[in-house]
């Protein structure tokens, strides 16, 4: 991995962290307690958040960078919430709860654990203790100094650097075991908010002391959590160090040779699945007895389908962002397949993990793009039918940014839910019926039309073309443009304007954790320069990187000597 720690070699028995490590887990909860509320306020209307707390995977993918994918990360993490759509806007608000503060401990404690285990220590330490008996401060300043790097995200002050030494020798000398002292410092700083959230930190600007600008680690971490959903490597913290990063040509050097490494597929996969709104996987359930074959095997696939689809189209292939919704080509396994009652030649041999094959549909086929996709139709529809107006709202929020209100509370839905009906007989019939209510007529005009179009896809995924053996209409209408069929829906939404400039506006509010306005004047720069690269994706996020906008610091911010310091 591009930021895991290359040490040498080190042997001998691993021991367990000493009891001083509680004051080490102790001192750092007290920490985040007092940091935290400073650190949770909710920005001003329109500014800029200046801290957010790490998502359950860009901290998984923290430890992987620093420490090697070897290292099992098994618990639970803090809820994740989402504001104005995406999870990575919500957390600039998020605090830890006191649960989560124990439960970040018990990570913490096992990651330290297995870092300093015989399986690990040969490769992440450096330099070999003396006597593995008792401290050696040499070899623990030469780990911790290359660790904490990494996992503050900066380089730790020359004071925390001893302290950490510090401790690490005072436990090693009670525990008389110098990788048990390694662990117990290394557990503290997995708690530290340090770690666990990331600082918009500002400094004086040079240029005009009477300002303040982001400092160099900042921007490298908006940078890396941006593109790659990790933490910074070592080449971009020595240009955040060396002041690169503050001159136009050097950013433009890094956000080159980041968009060039492998890493980008990670950062545009968490940024789609934030899109998405995957998260809401982890409670989808589907009944059995209508669908047997919705098995926790094909939910996990179908979010894997449309993120291979996604990162050919847009990383492999270079292509047209607009092209997502229309494109016949996708990656199926045998279980998908058989949801979506395709056959499909797989070459698995009996008890391995099942082939992704390239699969393109024929021309005639109802299926195209990623709305045809069980991580689609099925995520937005209820548990035993599907939900033309789910779709539909869904369609209108993740893909157009149009923001559809919540329906009344005393809005009565029994038409609507009721398949058996033999009045109502298709879902169309049922939602006509339900929207000639006054209250509901207005919200169902813009969801049911484009939902409907989607019908001959069962809440699973599966293609039929009749309900309670009715045939199923699928004509409607998006913006003006009439069409039938899921097909037309798609070349209907590939050419609506909407589209890309949803594209533009949500990539900006992921980068900045913030959504902008319509009329900001960064936004409407940015979808400009995304139709002139014929929407070519990876560009919309270099002018991203690129963007003053991206790292700018409300006018009301100036240096909190305080909080840096609480901080660090």
């Amino acid at each position: 991995m591009k930021k895991t720690l290359d040490y040498g070699s080190g042997r001998g028995p691993g021991g367990r962290p000493g009891s001083r490590l509680v004051t080490g887990l102790v001192a750092s909860v007290a920490q985040l307690a007092l940091i935290a509320p400073v650190l949770a306020a909710a920005p001003a209307a329109g500014e800029v958040p200046m801290s957010w707390r790490l998502g359950p995977s860009q901290y998984r993918q923290s430890i992987a960078e620093i420490f090697g994918p070897s290292i099992v990360i098994s618990g639970r993490f803090d809820p994740e919430y989402r504001e104005a759509g995406l999870l990575t806007i919500g957390a600039r608000t998020a605090s830890i709860s006191a649960s989560g503060l124990e439960r970040y401990g018990e990570l913490a404690r096992n990651i330290a654990e297995q870092v300093i285990d015989e399986q690990h220590r040969n490769t992440l330490f450096s330099c070999k203790p003396q006597s593995e008996d008792t401290s050696d401060d040499a070899c623990a300043r030469e780990f911790l100094g290359r660790a904490g790097r990494l996992l503050y995200r900066r380089a730790l002050t020359q004071h925390e650097l001893d302290a950490k030494v510090r401790l690490a020798g005072e436990v090693a000398g009670i525990r008389q075991d110098f990788y048990g002292g390694i662990a117990a410092v290394l557990s503290d700083m997995l708690l530290s908010p340090n770690f666990l959230y990331v600082y918009k930190t500002v400094e004086r600007d040079p240029d005009d002391p009477q300002k303040v600008r982001l400092d160099g680690y900042s921007k490298a971490s908006i940078l890396s959590f941006f593109l790659w959903n990790a933490p910074p490597d070592d080449a971009l913290l020595k240009a955040a160090e060396s002041g690169e990063l503050h001159t136009r040509r050097g950013l433009k050097r890094q956000v080159d040779r980041m968009l060039a490494s492998p890493s980008l597929e990670t950062g545009v996969r968490a940024f789609f699945s934030d899109m998405l709104g995957f998260s809401e996987f982890e409670t989808l359930a589907k009944d059995p007895a209508f669908f047997p074959r919705f098995t926790p095997k094909v939910i996990s696939q179908a979010q894997e389908q449309t993120l291979r689809t996604i990162v050919d189209v847009l990383l492999t292939s270079e292509g047209d962002y607009r092209d997502l919704v229309t494109i016949p080509r996708t990656y199926l396994t045998r279980s998908l397949a058989a949801v979506y009652g395709i056959p499909i030649a797989d070459t698995t041999d009996n008890g391995q993990p099942e082939h992704w094959i390239a699969h393109t549909y024929p021309k005639d086929d109802p299926r195209a793009g990623i709305l045809s996709h069980v991580s689609f139709v099925a995520l937005h529809s209820p548990s035993g039918r599907s939900s033309p107006t789910d779709r539909g709202k869904a369609l209108r929020e993740l893909l157009l940014c149009q923001e559809v209100p919540s329906p009344p509370a005393d809005v009565d839905f029994a038409v609507v839910q009721d398949t058996t009906s033999t009045v109502h007989r298709t879902v169309r019939e049922r939602l006509l019926a339900h929207s000639t209510d006054a209250t509901c007529a207005g919200c169902h005009k813009i969801m049911d039309p484009i939902g409907l179009a989607l019908e001959n896809f069962d809440a699973a995924g599966g293609y039929r073309t009749t309900e309670n053996g009715a045939p199923i209409d699928t004509s409607g209408e998006l913006n003006g443009t009439k069409f039938d069929g899921p097909v037309g829906l798609t070349k209907a939404l590939h050419d609506d304007p909407a589209l890309t400039s949803c594209a533009a506006m949500k990539a900006y509010a992921y980068a900045s954790g913030r959504m902008p306005s319509r009329t900001d004047p960064a936004l409407k720069e940015l979808q400009s320069e995304f139709e002139d690269s014929d929407y070519n994706f990876v560009e919309l996020l270099r002018q991203i990187a690129l963007s003053e906008a991206l790292y700018a610091v409300p006018p009301s911010a100036a240096p909190r000597p305080d909080v840096v310091t609480a901080a660090r």
